[in-house]
Order: structure tokens, then C-alpha cells, then sequence
């Protein structure tokens, strides 16, 4: 159920238009990525290195934790010195590798094995309560360990997809990540869901900048309220 600050959904046929829209830009639902990683958690560590830092920053930190401790066992392991110093680049490394070394504890008494593959055995609500009981482990990340690694739906909400979301009318500014994803879950088709994130972030990313907005340039304009406001601004 929707929290009090999220009660009203948008129009689900204007929802549909703008990821039609962002689909003939930049295809991600023909042609999507492939994100899945054959061991669950690996993505959940990599989205954990995730949190408050850019892609290639997080990227490099996970190579440098690999390289040094390639099984998740080697990780388990190690001191939490020796692990912060791997992710440094990554950011938070105090906060990290310590939420890191938790988490392997918990899945090893969970499952006795450095594993999250017996997730996928379970039902979606399931695999969502354990992730969300993780240390460290909030509806983002949960949401991306969901979508991309176990292959059940859901819809992780980044910044790119939260800006986007209220700028173009569907949420209101005062919205929190965990309560748009619960949005764009009851209002978009589960088989578009990945797709539909994808293009959304790719969108963010090239075009609605966070600061600098390139909505001149938007395929979306028409059907923005952010765009609009500007436009009657002039």
C-alpha cells in the first residue's frame, strides 16, 4: 500500500506514452541489457558498492575486491581493513566493507553457502523479505538484486529515475524512492519493466540532467510538466 505522500497514481495512458516515447529513443526494451549475473550475490555486492558514489567508481571497487579475494568465501574471511582498502574508490569504504562482511555472515547462516542462487527457488516476496533484512540493504538495491539477478519483477528507483518521475508529473516532489517504485510497479506492465528502467536512466543521463536539462532536446517535452513550466516561464 502506497504511503501517504504517494496516494495518487498518475495516468496510466500518459505513463504508457512517455516509455513509448524514451522506447524509439534509446531501445532498451528490444534490445535490453544483460544485467544478470549468474551468482545473485554478486549483484547484490556490487549494488551495495553502489550507494553513494558513480558507476565507474563502484565498478572499479568491485574489480579491486575481486582481484584480491575471488571467491566470496576469501572475502568472508578477510579483515575489514584489508577489504575497505580494496573498495576505497567506491566511497564509504568504513561503512561498506563492514555492511559487506555482515551480509556474508548472515547469507552463510542463511543458506550455508556464499550464495543467493536458492533465492530464485523462492516466491518474489520471499527473496524481497530476506534482501530487505540484510544489513545495509534498502528498497533500491533489494529492488535491482530482484529485478536484474533474480529475474522477478520489480521496479528500482536510482536518482535518475526519481527526478525524471517527478519532473515529468507522475509523483510529487515530496515522493521517496521506495514509495515511486511501488508507483511505477501498479501502473506499468511487469514485461516492461526492465526496459522501461533502463531507458528511463539512459534518459537521465543524456538528457534530463540534473542540472542543466537538456529539455530542448527532450522526445518527452510535450508531456512534461517540468518542460512546460519552463516553456511558460520564457
Amino acid at each position: 500500500m502506497l504511503k501517504s505522500s504517494c496516494t495518487e497514481l498518475p495516468n496510466p495512458g500518459h505513463v504508457l506514452a512517455v516509455l513509448d516515447r524514451l522506447e524509439k529513443c534509446w531501445h532498451m526494451e528490444e534490445n535490453p541489457p544483460h544485467l544478470r549475473h549468474e551468482e545473485p550475490l554478486d549483484g547484490l555486492i556490487l549494488t551495495v558498492l553502489s550507494q553513494n558514489t558513480n558507476d565507474k567508481n563502484r565498478d572499479r571497487g568491485y574489480v579491486n575486491l575481486r582481484k584480491l579475494f575471488p571467491s566470496w568465501e576469501s572475502v568472508a574471511t578477510a579483515s575489514s581493513e584489508d577489504i575497505r582498502e580494496a573498495i576505497r574508490v567506491a566511497g564509504l569504504s568504513d561503512v561498506k566493507s563492514k555492511r559487506i562482511l555482515e551480509i556474508l555472515e548472515q547469507i552463510y547462516k542463511a543458506f550455508g553457502a556464499y550464495s543467493l542462487k536458492s533465492l530464485r527457488e523462492k516466491s518474489s516476496e520471499e527473496a524481497k523479505f530476506f534482501l530487505l533484512h540484510l544489513p545495509g540493504v534498502g528498497a533500491k538495491t533489494t529492488a535491482c538484486v530482484l529485478l536484474f539477478d533474480l529475474g522477478f519483477p520489480s521496479f528500482p528507483v536510482d536518482t535518475h529515475i526519481s527526478r525524471f518521475s517527478k519532473r515529468v508529473g507522475w509523483v510529487k516532489e515530496r515522493c521517496k524512492p521506495e514509495e515511486i517504485g511501488a508507483v511505477m510497479e501498479q501502473v506499468v506492465p511487469e514485461n516492461r519493466y526492465l526496459g522501461g528502467h533502463v531507458n528511463i536512466i539512459t534518459h537521465g543521463r543524456n538528457v534530463c540532467l540534473a542540472r542543466t536539462p537538456r529539455c530542448s532536446q527532450c522526445s518527452v517535452a510535450d508531456l512534461c510538466v517540468f518542460a512546460g513550466k519552463l516553456k511558460d516561464n520564457k
